[in-house]
């Protein structure tokens, strides 16, 4: 008999009500969690054990020796070891059995929560997969297929959320079909519906199966969808149009500009669908293509110039002129229009494709033919080609200088700017502003001016990176040199010198450090030198522009390194430059009527800035001005034989004498020297030529231990060039000895015949005769 507990009467009212005992242990269903994995046979653990968590990790092999030990260990358990594998696989199977089965079943209501962006992805993924195992490859392409397949089975009918034919996602899955259709025979593909294959061709072929599931999509599509659709399958052939259109331009070449500009023109219009979906050899080839033809125009204009006479040929030749010039510039225009279409990586290894077009005299790198172009024509398709690559850099921007001024580049780049042509100069400058202004600061900079607040321009800048820093190491002196001698060339124009202020605020603002803004100045205060020095004879105009130039730079710098002590001297030489030499700010010299100085030198020296105010002002705001000091040279290269220049040594001439030994003595007098009013004095100044010269040795040992190693080889190789000089017309005078007084030896007919003459004729120097 059971013994029954009597209820509390007041618990009867409430017979229903279940108390949880959850509230007062809420860690016991924790704890019989983890003992019931404790409880599971040991088999059933080590069987689990062996499957790792990703599978591409593949079998644990320690894992697989435990139970190898194990089933060795106890043999009766073998069976169910072999049942439960056959379990777990099964279990996988029917997994994706009823993924396959899930993916079929069309819905009648719209799934609101439901995304498949990640299964796009995937699968298509998996249907460009490139397994080393053909049959592990094709089945990989197999279950993408039929994962795409049942994507769009399950979102097609879908017509509140149809996110399957925006143009993300049909961007993936059409190629992916066509991708694997394309190893279809020639033999299946029919003209109408064909015949449905067998069930085997199904499963195993996966052009059979992307076929299949591309009709089913097209079939599925409805009005509205079909051109999200079909633009995929278009833009894997777009290309072709355009090698068509080239292929009809190289059938008309010889034809009339007109004609060659109307193709041209169709062109262009056709390249806006084809750059962007474009491969790399297709892009090389319509490039090629259309500076071959820029080529052969500049070469008829050129047979034109040459072969024109007097009258009527005259003006038909003239006509001619202006129809190929319309040629080349729908050939630039199409080139800048393809180009600023492609994406970044493309448009570098274009740059670099055009860049190696470009003819230099004295060089042989480039790969264009200008053998019967002549000089004229040779400078033609220079200017056309760095229109062309104007053209194409426009709107590129690199995250680091380094990318977008590659050292393979920025070489040849440099080479025009020093030819005597202003013109391919500005396009240079052009150029290297296109792929300097990161920040859109150009067009705040346009015109050379005196800023009265740089604030107001509002200059967008960030800080240099490492690897602009390393850029400026090593390639700034070559930057240096090129404005430098740039600023000094006799044919420049106003815009040259807009173009060169403008390369300097651009360096200071993408690149500048604190060394950086040093070496700037310095290049400054040189250019100023230079021009007060007129080493190079330049007209008074060209004088005049370099110091309006230094002045609208050093106006822009002092404001952006913000120092007060030298935007105030700056600020101060500015304001008397107005007062009593106008003609030295861009504002009055760049004008049409200005007068001009006839000479700089009688000039007061408040109108210049100063190197030592420059250095105390900036020394007092922390920066290392003992550089400030040291004259700025530019690097000796063997650039201005290749541009037609002369040579640096030419312009520049160091002298530099570090040894003592070297100085001769005041000391030693001769004793023939006759005792004057000269040698009085300068008996009297002996010692201050003695402090004369250990300055000059202290100002030689400071420049040797301060100045940048690129100075110092200019310096070194410049004088070495001397030397050089001076031991070939030495080695020249020895090699044909003074005749002999005794004769001479004469050669005619081949018969060698000596001249002798009388001994009372022979001359002797007076130290051998008694």
């Amino acid at each position: 008999m059971k013994d029954y507990i009597q209820v509390p009467a007041s618990e009867l009212d409430k017979p229903y009500e279940l108390t949880s005992t959850r509230e007062s242990n809420p860690f016991l269903w924790l704890r019989v969690c983890c003992c019931c994995s404790a409880l599971r046979p040991r088999y059933k653990r080590l069987v689990d054990n062996i499957f790792p968590e990703d599978p591409k990790d593949g079998l644990v092999k320690a894992d697989m020796e435990k139970l190898t030990f194990y089933a060795v260990s106890a043999p009766e358990k073998l069976d169910r070891i072999g049942s439960y594998l056959a379990e777990r696989l099964s279990r996988d199977v029917v997994r994706h059995r009823s993924f396959v089965k899930f993916a079929n079943i069309e819905e009648d209501t719209p799934s609101y929560h439901r995304r498949y962006d990640f299964f796009v992805s995937r699968f298509s993924a998996m249907c460009h997969s490139c397994h080393s195992d053909p049959e592990i490859r094709t089945e990989i392409r197999i279950a993408g297929i039929r994962g795409i397949q049942g994507v769009v089975r399950k979102t097609v009918n879908d017509e509140l959320r149809a996110t399957i034919w925006e143009p993300q996602h049909m961007d993936k899955i059409v190629p992916s079909l066509l991708f694997n259709m394309q190893k279809i025979e020639e033999t299946d593909s029919r003209t109408g519906p064909p015949p449905s294959p067998p069930a085997t061709d199904k499963e195993e072929n996966p052009a059979v199966l992307a076929e299949n599931c591309f009709r089913e999509l097209l079939g599925r599509a409805t009005f509205g969808n079909m051109n999200n659709a079909v633009r995929p399958v278009f833009a894997q052939y777009s290309h072709h149009v355009i090698q068509e259109i080239l292929g009809h331009l190289d059938a008309r070449k010889k034809d009339s500009p007109r004609v060659r500009a109307g193709i041209i023109q169709v062109l262009l219009e056709a390249v806006a669908i084809a750059a962007k979906g474009s491969i790399g050899p297709t892009v090389l080839e319509v490039f090629n293509t259309l500076l071959k033809h820029l080529r052969l125009s500049v070469e008829f204009e050129a047979n034109d110039l040459q072969g024109g006479s007097v009258g009527s040929v005259n003006l038909n030749s003239s006509s001619k002129d202006n129809d190929e010039k319309i040629v080349q510039n729908a050939i630039i225009q199409t080139i800048g229009f393809f180009g600023s279409n492609l994406p970044d990586y493309q448009r570098s290894e274009i740059m670099m494709f055009i860049m190696g077009k470009v003819p230099v005299f004295g060089t042989s790198t480039h790969t264009l033919d200008i053998s019967q172009l002549g000089d004229l024509g040779t400078r033609r398709i220079q200017i056309m080609l760095l229109r062309s690559l104007l053209m194409v850099t426009s709107g590129y921007k690199a995250k680091t200088i380094v990318t977008a001024l590659p050292g393979s580049f920025l070489d040849p780049l440099l080479s025009p700017s020093l030819m005597e042509d202003y013109e391919l100069r500005q396009l240079v400058l052009e150029v290297m502003h296109n792929l300097m202004d990161r920040h859109d600061n150009r067009a705040k900079l346009r015109g050379i001016r005196i800023i009265p607040d740089v604030a107001d321009l509002k200059i967008k800048r960030e800080k240099i990176c490492r690897q602009d820093t390393s850029f400026m190491k090593k390639n700034g002196q070559q930057l240096y040199r090129h404005i430098y001698l740039g600023c000094k060339e006799e044919d420049n124009v106003q815009k040259n010198y807009e173009l060169l202020y403008t390369s300097l605020a651009l360096i200071t603002i993408e690149l500048a450090n604190e060394e950086v803004v040093i070496d700037l100045i310095r290049l400054a205060i040189a250019l100023q030198d230079s021009a007060i020095i007129n080493e190079d004879n330049l007209p008074m105009f060209h004088r005049c522009g370099i110091m309006a130039l230094v002045a609208a730079y050093l106006n822009f710098v002092s404001q952006m390194i913000a120092v007060p002590a030298f935007c105030q001297h700056v600020s101060k030489v500015i304001e008397i430059r107005t007062m009593e030499a106008p003609y030295f700010l861009p504002e009055h010299i760049f004008r049409d009527k200005c007068m001009l100085p006839k000479s700089l030198e009688k000039h007061d020296k408040n109108l210049y800035f100063l190197t030592n105010k420059i250095a105390e002002s900036l020394g007092g705001s922390g920066y290392s001005v003992e550089r400030l000091s040291v004259p700025y040279v530019p690097q000796v290269t063997d650039e201005d034989r290749l541009s037609r220049r002369k040579s640096i040594v030419d312009t520049v001439s160091i002298q530099v004498d570090i040894l003592p030994n070297s100085i001769p003595s005041d000391d030693v007098v001769n004793n023939t020297e006759e005792i004057t009013f000269e040698a009085l004095k300068k008996a009297i100044d002996t010692s201050g030529m003695e402090e004369q010269e250990k300055e000059k040795r202290r100002l030689v040992i400071e420049k040797f231990q301060k100045a940048p190693f690129e100075e110092i080889a200019a310096q070194c190789e410049s004088k070495a060039n001397l030397l050089h000089d001076r031991l070939a017309q030495i080695l020249e005078l020895t090699i044909r000895p003074p005749p002999s007084p005794s004769g001479t030896l004469t050669i005619t007919s081949g018969h060698a015949q000596y001249q002798s003459v009388p001994v009372y004729e022979m001359k002797f120097p007076d130290l051998c005769v008694y």
